[in-house]
């Protein structure tokens, strides 16, 4: 799995931060740092995380074939 983050986008809520923070941390207040290939081990996080960002700043590519659905967390 790939990520990729439109930073440009990106306001700093944290959301991802908080949902995945293997992959997405905070620097500062504002500056979002994050693995552009976290483990598959991340994978549901790492969508959740995404799903949940509420500028869709986050673009996830599943490699390989896998297949697994975006979705809000509940």
């Amino acid at each position: 799995m790939k990520i990729v983050v439109d930073l440009s986008r990106c306001q700093g809520y944290a959301q991802c931060a908080f949902l995945a923070p293997d992959a997405f941390r905070m620097h500062g207040e504002e500056a979002l740092m994050y693995n552009p290939e976290p483990d598959d081990v991340q994978r549901e996080q790492v969508l959740r995380a995404a799903a949940a960002c509420p500028l869709q700043a986050i673009l996830v590519d599943q490699l390989e074939g896998q297949e697994a659905p975006v979705e809000a967390s509940p």
